[in-house]
């Protein structure tokens, strides 16, 4: 009976398992998985803030994960068209296909801009849909979190009032943080930037910056010595006020540029881990 007793009473005090296993193709998903899933979730998370999205390889143990996963939530819009259908094949987890319920991307939910009127293999790693990078606006956030709550407390029933509770508690701070952030960056409105990648154009069109070069040639090449020349020249008749990239792109472009044309090179952290101090989706802006 002593033997009974004490099992029952550690059942009852231990905590209950994660309801369900999550794999975040980027750590901003895996950050807003935490927030929406709490103690009801595990997640796992596929990149890091210093690893290209677009370029990552489906290792074994990537495949792995993805076998015993019962969400896989990713950016879509072809941003991991190069590794995410490779895990979803080689891991045989009926759960994570396309179409299936326990496969969800992000892009699917928001309005994406720059939205090819043409596709050309001349132009460039064009994406068909739009371009990827959603997550540096805000307010795409706030979308994907309802989105992303609804999608879970379907995959976990039992725990949907669970889920909605979080959602909510979440997209109130956000919004808070939201209005504050755009109080913050009001004096950015109109600012000339050079970025390296087109990944940073949410950001820009929240905050009403000007993108006026970039250090790639064309989306997806490697900034070369002639099309940096020509930038340099571009920004001695049209000058811009910063060089800025995403943590995981190489720094010597932009730093090339900078001391050039003596303006700033700066590095944001793009995603959750890109710094120090962007921990989660609330420091991360």
């Amino acid at each position: 009976m002593r033997i009974l007793l004490a099992a029952l009473c550690f059942a009852i005090s231990s905590p209950a398992l994660a309801a369900l296993n999550i794999l975040a193709c980027e750590p901003e998903w895996g950050a807003l998985a935490k927030e929406i899933g709490g103690d009801k979730v595990t997640v796992y998370t596929a990149t890091t803030a210093l690893q290209d999205p677009h370029r990552i390889e489906a290792r074994p143990s990537l495949i792995a994960r993805a076998r015993s996963a019962d969400l896989m939530v990713c950016t879509g819009a072809e941003l991991e068209i190069g590794w995410v259908p490779l895990l979803q094949t080689q891991s045989g987890n009926p759960k994570i296909q396309a179409g299936q319920p326990g496969y969800f991307e992000a892009a699917g939910v928001v309005a994406l801009l720059e939205k090819p009127t043409r596709l050309d293999r001349s132009m460039g790693d064009i994406h068909a849909a739009g371009n990827p990078h959603i997550h540096l606006d805000p307010r795409n956030i706030a979308r994907v979190s309802a989105a992303l709550s609804e999608r879970m407390a379907n995959l976990d029933r039992a725990d949907t009032g669970y889920y909605e509770d979080r959602e909510k508690s979440f997209l109130q701070r956000w919004s808070d943080a939201t209005a504050r952030w755009e109080k913050q960056g009001a004096s950015l409105k109109g600012m000339p930037l050079v970025v390296y990648h087109k990944n940073l154009t949410y950001l820009i069109n929240w905050l009403g910056m000007r993108e006026v070069g970039a250090l790639e040639p064309k989306p997806g090449l490697p900034p070369s010595t002639a099309h940096l020349s020509e930038l340099l020249d571009q920004l001695k008749r049209e000058p811009a006020k910063a060089v800025v990239r995403a943590a995981y792109n190489e720094p010597r472009a932009a730093e090339w540029l900078a001391e050039r044309a003596k303006i700033p090179a700066v590095m944001v952290p793009f995603t959750v881990g890109g710094t120090d101090n962007a921990k989660d989706l609330f420091t991360l802006y």
